[in-house]
């Protein structure tokens, strides 16, 4: 990897949702209070900038909109990345090995790279509500895309005295192997394997319509496009009737997406990272249409404006944020809820 590309994928590392920060500014006492409500839709977040002037008095604020100049610059900066595609011998490589890089990536970092998200309880609290206590009644979540376990974890800690288990799947071996090999792995209330989301193939280690939460949280944006619906399928056969799945995932024209430069476009709006990973930055339009099945509960844009404070940095970050209900007896009809 160039240099310059090293440092523009580091400063993004350090101010990705999900990525450990090394270098964090000092702090102000208002900013030390934790984030209790969700950032998601209009009538939610705690902090929104209505004067440009104090656009650094704090780290980060909540639900800032763009206006169609910045769209546009948004635009132009793809179709300039766009003139620079991915040959399609070497795209037809990144799609042949896709599992291979995320072998490495995990091989490189094992647990380190991502945080544990304890953020799980604001965004969808559905996880920990209503859970039984007897162990005759039990409720099942499924993890797609488990990694290191940042979501399984944080998660079995929290509901430790429920009757809840938790599957958790990834197509990396190697991050398998480190759910695996953590001392907070107990396959009394966890099951850790191998698969691909997109197989023609439900995973055998689930049974049908046995799941009441599923969560997909940055896994979709990984996978082609043209496997979509795969996956779309593979959740719906798992999930109970009136089975939940709680998704969030990259949007379009986020941070990493325009910092992307030459020889790193794929297809639309797909693109490949330096360590051959790669991350699809999605509309609501398209989630809605993936979904189109499902009830959906909430489709939300959630944007952020993340300030550097000591650099004198503004960086825009949005993710797409939705709660998709899997219809009771089998009805295949989508519609949303009011």
């Amino acid at each position: 990897m160039a240099d310059s590309e090293a440092a523009s994928q580091e400063l993004l590392r350090t101010t990705t949702e999900d990525s450990v920060d090394d270098t964090k500014p000092p702090r102000r006492p208002e900013e030390l209070i934790k984030k209790a409500t969700s950032s998601v839709g209009g009538q939610f977040g705690s902090r929104f900038l209505t004067d440009e002037d104090a656009v650094f008095d704090f780290n980060a604020w909540d639900n800032v909109e763009w206006g169609e100049e910045q769209e546009q610059e948004a635009r132009e900066v793809i179709a300039k990345q766009a003139s620079a595609k991915v040959d399609d011998e070497t795209r037809e490589k990144y799609d042949r090995e896709a599992a291979g890089f995320w072998d490495e990536f995990y091989s490189r970092n094992t647990n380190k790279f991502f945080k544990d998200r304890h953020w799980l309880r604001i965004e969808f609290p559905e996880l920990f509500e209503n859970l039984p206590k007897a162990s005759t009644t039990q409720f099942n979540v499924y993890e797609i895309g488990c990694g290191a376990g940042n979501t399984v974890f944080p998660l079995l800690t929290e509901v430790a005295d429920s009757n809840v288990f938790v599957y958790a799947c990834d197509y990396s071996k190697v991050a398998i192997d480190v759910v695996k090999s953590s001392h907070e792995y107990n396959e009394t209330k966890c099951r850790a394997f191998v698969y691909d989301i997109t197989s023609e193939e439900p995973p055998a280690e689930i049974e049908p319509e046995s799941i009441d939460i599923c969560t997909c949280i940055f896994v979709l944006s990984a996978i082609h496009p043209r496997t979509w619906q795969n996956a779309i399928r593979n959740i719906s056969r798992v999930l109970k009737p009136g089975g939940l799945l709680l998704f969030r995932d990259y949007g379009r024209y986020d941070l990493a997406q325009l910092r992307f430069k030459g020889s790193r476009f794929l297809e639309d709006n797909f693109y490949v990272r330096g360590d051959g990973t790669r991350v699809y930055f999605f509309t609501q339009e398209e989630i809605a249409d993936m979904f189109k099945d499902f009830i959906v509960e909430q489709n939300e844009v959630d944007r952020r404006l993340i300030v550097n404070r000591s650099r004198k940095l503004k960086m825009y970050r949005v993710w797409l944020q939705g709660k998709f209900r899997k219809h009771l007896g089998g009805e295949k009809t989508g519609r949303n809820v009011e």
